[in-house]
């Protein structure tokens, strides 16, 4: 069995590697785009199905209204859905494929258009990076379950094997953190989208401010991510390289939500 495993580790290192939109670095890719997309299609119904979706319709076509200017910018045709969920937790996710939640208690911290921006653009990064494929596919080399790609979200044997690598917890809460490094390029990435897209790339500093000056409890975002100081320090650093994308932009007034 140890031999097999290694062979098989051996191959999938050989032949499975991608590059990082981002970073140019290799990724391990042993799951194709059509599974993911597959997988976080279904992942997402399901989440929609057992959480509550907010029906304010003003809220619904602002997240509308920024996610779509990002999807344009990204220079993907995936089947791009934004939801809005009814949920104080301060969070955001975006599965493979495109599929999009912002959850109500992060609105708040978002404060503006161009803040939400920053975090669907982030969002979006993960997605255009394939990091969940990447993770899927650490882990299962790691468990030496090759064969088990291709599988439904739903009814699935190894669905807690599939929501993890999604990013998504046994409970669809939105906790499991990508690594550092895969967070720094969703930054970067989605500096760049909002940029790109007319939203006032300054502002994405401004927001994870807000977020490592709350008081008491740290958003749920916050338990998952890098060091805010650090976060903030880090962009204010890129945010001169992608200033010429947004001023070339067909710019929009940063409005309150």
């Amino acid at each position: 069995m140890k031999t097999t495993l290694s062979f098989l580790c051996i191959t999938a290192l050989l032949f499975s590697c991608g590059k990082s939109q981002d970073s140019k670095r290799p990724q391990l890719l042993l799951v194709s785009d059509e599974e993911m997309n597959q997988m976080g299609a279904d992942a997402y119904h399901q989440i929609l199905a057992e959480g509550q979706v907010s029906n304010d319709p003003r809220l619904k076509r602002e997240v509308l209204d920024v996610g779509f200017a990002l999807a344009e910018v990204s220079g993907k045709d995936y089947d791009w859905e934004f939801t809005v969920l009814r949920d104080d937790q301060a969070n955001a996710f975006c599965l493979p494929g495109g599929k999009v939640a912002v959850y109500t208690g992060l609105l708040p911290y978002a404060q503006n258009n161009a803040g939400l921006a920053a975090v669907l653009g982030h969002e979006v990064a993960h997605a255009l990076l394939r990091h969940s494929a990447e993770r899927m596919s650490q882990q299962l080399l790691q468990q030496g379950a090759l064969s088990l790609v291709g599988l439904s979200f739903q009814n699935s044997q190894y669905r807690d094997l599939i929501a993890a690598a999604l990013g998504i917890g046994s409970q669809f809460g939105i906790s499991l953190p990508f690594s550092r490094l895969q967070e720094t390029e969703a930054d970067r990435l989605g500096l760049e989208l909002m940029a790109k897209a007319g939203y006032d790339p300054r502002e994405a500093v401004n927001l994870w401010n807000r977020m490592g000056e709350n008081g008491g409890r740290a958003p749920e975002i916050l338990s998952t991510h890098p060091d805010p100081k650090s976060r903030v320090e880090e962009l204010q650093k890129q945010v001169p390289a992608v200033i010429e994308f947004y001023n070339q932009s067909n710019r929009k007034p940063t409005v309150p939500l």
